[in-house]
């Protein structure tokens, strides 16, 4: 029998969990199928994410939700109670400790065939284009080394892109005191001890960069620009889940401001009987996507513009520790907040300028030393100039949607071309999906993705199988 052929660019939690979980599909049936890892990092498994070096660094989700199993909630602690006993006493652990359990269960897969028939390889190196054949029920990978791999099918898991370098770069030219991408290696190392930082937004990714500052010994004052000013919301422990009222009330709303005030109410009735706001929200996560997809193009860019700035404050929080390091910075007058949008960024003498607007003030000036772009990664796929996506792209079979989250497809994963029509071959999974889920970028949704998908692939190698065989 033929052997099928998957080939997964991107080995960072997204690819490598589905070669896992293709590993995993039911012994009951034989797939003969290759599994190829397309991963140029050091090792397939934590990707950029949860690659990061500082302890510092934390999940900012708690450990008993971080299963890379969706049928096996306690795998992820059970791991650590073994491993590090330290880590498991935490509620929330660092980043390295994760990457390292992910890395585990990616190798344990590419050292061995798994059960069911299917075998996982690694390539360590970049694809530079994906080819469809005439027919478009193949693909061709091209490999960084000139290797092609004929594959049935391809799979986009590339993760979070970082930002373009010119999303903030000073007017007068390049200069290494502007910093685009927080998450490149070194990042950080060139910030003098007594340098003035200025960091543009104040999501996550500004906690873990003041987080990472801190841990240098950074004296220097720190800036941050906001458009609203607010950080993360803190985690906190409540005893009692609050019930969903999504069935009742939430299903089939196609208004923003329905949805809203809907939340609201609850809310506030959760407040008034003295059960914590967050319940209200956690009880929403299993439901976001279809309140989402619900929604008409015209209100989800209505929910872009006005509710999804506060929604990641509430939605995406942080740890309590690293909640507290910033409120004591504010405290101290380390760290001061500036209202508004930055517009420009300039030299001035050994500094760079920002430009701060604000609606009905007057623009205002901050200077410093270092500016660090902390907006998060970028999703519009229209501007990804990765080889392998513009080669997609450039063909027509990969479109990114209209309000440039990520790129369309289908409800499996199948990416639909210009005309509306699913590709056989082609699939994504990862923050990718944001036009199809909004919610695409943390574990216990991207783990759901993983397994979906790998059943949809596994029931398509059996159906082509039994086909070949008829023939």
């Amino acid at each position: 029998m033929q052997r099928r052929v998957i080939t997964i660019v991107g080995g960072g939690f997204s690819g490598s969990m589905l070669a896992v979980q293709l590993a995993r599909l039911p012994m009951t049936q034989r797939y003969a199928c290759d599994v190829h890892l397309i991963e140029p990092r050091l090792t397939p498994g934590p990707g950029l994410a949860y690659t990061a070096r500082r302890p510092e660094y934390r999940m900012n989700v708690q450990s008993q939700f971080l299963s890379a199993f969706p049928d096996q909630p306690d795998h992820f602690q059970n791991w650590l109670r073994l491993t590090d006993a330290a880590e498991f006493q935490q509620d929330f652990c660092s980043r390295q400790v994760y990457g390292r359990y992910l890395q585990q269960l990616t190798h344990q897969v590419l050292e061995w065939p798994s059960s069911n028939g299917i075998r996982c390889y690694w390539q360590a190196q970049a694809a530079v284009a994906i080819e469809l054949a005439p027919d478009n029920n193949t693909a061709t990978v091209r490999l960084a080394d000139g290797q092609e791999i004929q594959s049935d099918y391809v799979v986009l898991a590339m993760g979070n892109f970082p930002p373009l370098p010119s999303s903030f770069s000073p007017s007068s030219g390049p200069t290494p005191y502007y910093h685009s991408n927080p998450w490149a290696q070194g990042a950080l190392r060139s910030i003098g001890l007594d340098d003035t930082v200025l960091l543009i937004g104040s999501g996550l990714t500004a906690v873990d960069v003041l987080l990472g500052l801190q841990a240098d010994g950074h004296r220097g004052s720190v800036t941050v620009v906001s458009g609203r000013s607010r950080w993360p919301e803190a985690h906190e422990t409540y005893v009692e889940p609050y019930p969903s009222f999504y069935a009742s009330e939430l299903a089939g709303q196609t208004q923003v401001l329905a949805v809203v005030k809907i939340i609201r109410q609850h809310v506030r009735k959760a407040t008034a009987a003295g059960i914590n706001w967050r319940a209200v929200i956690d009880s929403l996560r299993p439901h976001l996507g279809h309140i989402w997809a619900a929604w008409p193009l015209e209100e989800q860019a209505r929910f872009l513009r006005h509710v999804a700035g506060l929604w990641s404050v509430i939605r995406h929080r942080s740890p309590p520790q690293n909640a507290a390091i910033i409120e004591r910075m504010l405290q101290d007058g380390s760290l001061r907040m500036e209202t508004g949008r930055v517009r420009e960024l300039t030299s001035a003498g050994e500094e760079l300028q920002v430009t701060v607007h604000r609606p009905g003030h007057a623009p205002r000036h901050v200077t410093a030393t270092h500016v660090i772009n902390c907006t998060g990664p970028l999703l519009d796929y229209n501007r990804i100039t990765d080889r392998a996506v513009l080669s997609l792209r450039d063909a027509g079979y990969l479109c990114p949607d209209v309000l440039r989250l990520g790129i369309q497809s289908d409800a499996c994963g199948a990416l639909l071309s210009q005309d509306g029509i699913a590709s056989p071959v082609l699939f994504t999974i990862g923050p990718s999906r944001r036009p199809a889920y909004f919610e695409s970028t943390a574990v216990p949704e991207l783990r759901e993705q993983a397994a979906k998908l790998a059943r949809e692939l596994g029931k398509r190698i059996l159906t082509s199988n039994h086909s070949a065989k008829a023939l």
